[in-house]
């Protein structure tokens, strides 16, 4: 029989502040390497002498290998160990960031992205870390800060850019992270516990495979789709073959015995509506990173610009980053008081308003940093709800796979909002090519009204004692769910 989803944690062999501790560094570094690069592009792309087409892929190199590898080390990690997952991911990551800094060309450097995207397995690991090794009392607030220390890495990382380039060079871009990591390395060999809750079982290579070529079509399709055209070919190829992948997965993991991914456990209300949140946080957050700094950037002269640098215009993104340090360990507070239900709507709530007051009034700027700061509270309120809300009705042996698809919908909810986001900005330009002052508002109000969305999802959420009954029924019926040994 399958762990009772609610059974204690004992973390009898582990010590909550280290874990935690080794936890966060290695979260904060992968999230840090996801943002830092992005404002620091054009640098690279003169140094390296790479074309605006060819330095994307600096990004998009990244984006690819993280969806890809999310799941199937996940699965891995519920399999084999999460902690011995977890450690070849950092090992991983470590060659990846050393190799980034060292690289001597292009070519060198998207490789090395590549690698470092494949440590997007971490916060999944993590958090399933932390459900089986510390008390049920610590778990709510734990997963809220590490889900949190993702946005806020995300928010540091265009924050530090534009400094570090501008004293230093953009090889400091991954000579800082590599010292986390380190750290984070040595901390989770010393100080983390393997968790003794595993799903024995063979990885559903053929589903990986699947899954591997839709994300790949599909994420190239909406990542790819400007430069090459929406109309173009190539990009109405990728995107129907992403599309049919998708589906074509679905039904290989119905039929598999061993599946990735248990689409019965997806197809919970808990689970699905979780996931759509997630899908539009990622498209909001990442409307954020795109419309303030470059509404900030852009000239006085403009009369709607504010002529800010790009180590200035970072800066405004600093709140946002703080809201999510102190709103994501309050979300988990939230959670345990009240069930997730409460943070999510609430922070889903906080993200419409963060789009909704520039969408109607942009012009000074507080309403700009106004938006920052509820911006900052709702992806800390939703982004640790997100991650307890799957917890709570996924048995303990799936954890991994379940917040594993949690990180992919967010990673793909992020590819769609900065595709959309930069089409609506550059769809109504001045006759210079610079960005009316209507594309912003009407980027915002996109923003809002997919972050929307999400408050609907977060209503449509089941109350605990619902999705705990559906998570139980659904593993006595779904004979995919292996029986958890205990080592």
């Amino acid at each position: 029989m399958t762990q009772d989803i609610g059974a204690p944690r004992t973390g009898r062999h582990a010590n909550s502040t280290l874990v935690v501790l080794f936890l966060s560094l290695g979260g904060l570094s992968f999230a840090v390497l996801q943002s830092l690069v992005a404002p620091a592009l054009p640098v690279i792309a003169h140094d390296l002498k790479a074309s605006t087409g060819d330095i994307s892929w600096v990004l998009t190199a990244y984006l690819l290998a993280a969806s890809v590898l999310t799941p199937i080390l996940g699965r891995l990690g519920d399999m084999i160990g999460k902690r011995r997952v977890l450690l070849v991911v950092l090992v991983i990551l470590a060659a990846g960031t050393l190799l980034a800094a060292l690289a001597p060309n292009l070519q060198v450097l998207i490789a090395a992205r590549a690698l470092q995207g494949a440590a997007g397995a971490i916060l999944p690991l993590s958090i399933g870390i932390v459900r089986d090794e510390l008390p049920r009392e610590k778990v709510g607030v734990t997963v809220g800060l590490l889900s949190a220390i993702f946005g806020i890495g995300a928010g540091l990382g265009i924050v530090l850019a534009g400094p570090i380039v501008d004293h230093l060079s953009w090889q400091w871009l991954f000579w800082f992270p590599l010292v986390l990591i380190a750290v984070a390395l040595i901390g989770v060999v010393a100080g983390v516990p393997e968790s003794d809750v595993r799903t024995p079982g063979r990885l559903d290579w053929i589903g990986a495979l699947v899954l591997s070529v839709s994300l790949v079509s599909l994420l190239l399709g909406i990542s790819k789709g400007r430069e090459w055209g929406w109309s173009d070919g190539k990009t109405v190829t990728m995107l129907i073959v992403g599309v049919v992948g998708l589906i074509a997965f679905v039904l290989v993991e119905l039929r598999v015995k061993e599946p990735l991914i248990s689409m019965r456990l997806m197809a919970l209300r808990g689970v699905w509506t979780t996931n759509i949140v997630g899908l539009t946080f990622g498209f909001a957050m990442f409307g954020t990173f795109l419309l303030i700094p470059t509404l900030l950037e852009l000239p006085k002269m403009t009369g709607y610009g504010f002529g800010k640098s790009v180590s200035e215009a970072g800066l405004f993104l600093l709140p946002t980053t703080l809201m999510m340090l102190v709103f994501g360990p309050l979300s988990g507070l939230l959670e345990r008081r009240f069930g997730p239900k409460l943070p999510l709507t609430l922070g889903a709530l906080a993200v419409v308003a963060a789009f909704g007051l520039p969408a109607i009034a942009h012009g000074a700027l507080w309403q700009l940093l106004a938006s920052g700061f509820l911006t900052g509270a709702g992806i800390g309120l939703v982004f640790a709800a997100m991650s307890n809300a799957i917890i709570e009705t996924v048995p303990a042996t799936h954890t991994g796979e379940a917040t594993s698809v949690n990180s992919i919908v967010r990673t793909v909810g992020g590819s769609i909002g900065s595709a959309v986001v930069a089409a609506v900005v550059v769809s109504d330009t001045t006759p210079q090519g610079i960005p009316t002052d209507h594309a912003f508002t009407t980027g915002f109000w996109v923003c809002a009204l997919v972050a929307a969305l999400a408050v609907v999802a977060a209503l449509a959420l089941p109350s605990a004692r619902k999705r705990r009954q559906e998570a139980a029924e659904a593993s006595h019926v779904d004979d995919q769910i292996a029986e958890p040994v205990r080592s």
